[in-house]
């Protein structure tokens, strides 16, 4: 049950967006049981977004988990989706920001895991 979200200040078309989605899709199995099959992901594209006082390209990822992982997984999953986003998009790997936020409450189908 991951969601990523991937905002950014970069135009992204529709054949990066879908490139995009399939690499963070294999990403996220760098979180053990986690898998595309659960995860839902949006990608925020063209915000007004600045980092370090500039509008070069930038994202801010924030990847919400049911449980939680190791210190080496969210590791793992962080270089994963820097080169993601470097790669497809062009961000400079130093110009992108991850959040993780696990919980112990999701909510799916009506009712809580």
């Amino acid at each position: 049950m991951p969601f990523i979200n991937v905002k950014t200040n970069a135009q992204v078309d529709k054949e990066k967006e879908l490139a995009v989605k399939s690499a963070l899709g294999q990403a996220i199995t760098a979180i053990p049981g986690k898998s595309e099959g659960w995860l839902m992901i949006d990608i925020e594209q063209g915000r007004n977004m600045y980092f370090k006082g500039t509008d070069e390209p930038c994202a801010m990822v924030s990847v919400s988990i049911y449980g939680s992982a190791s210190s080496s997984a969210y590791d793992d999953l962080t270089g994963r989706i820097d080169d993601i986003l470097s790669g497809t998009l062009g961000i400079d790997k130093s110009r992108i920001y991850t959040a993780y936020f696990p919980t112990s409450d999701w909510g799916w189908n009506g009712s809580n895991f």
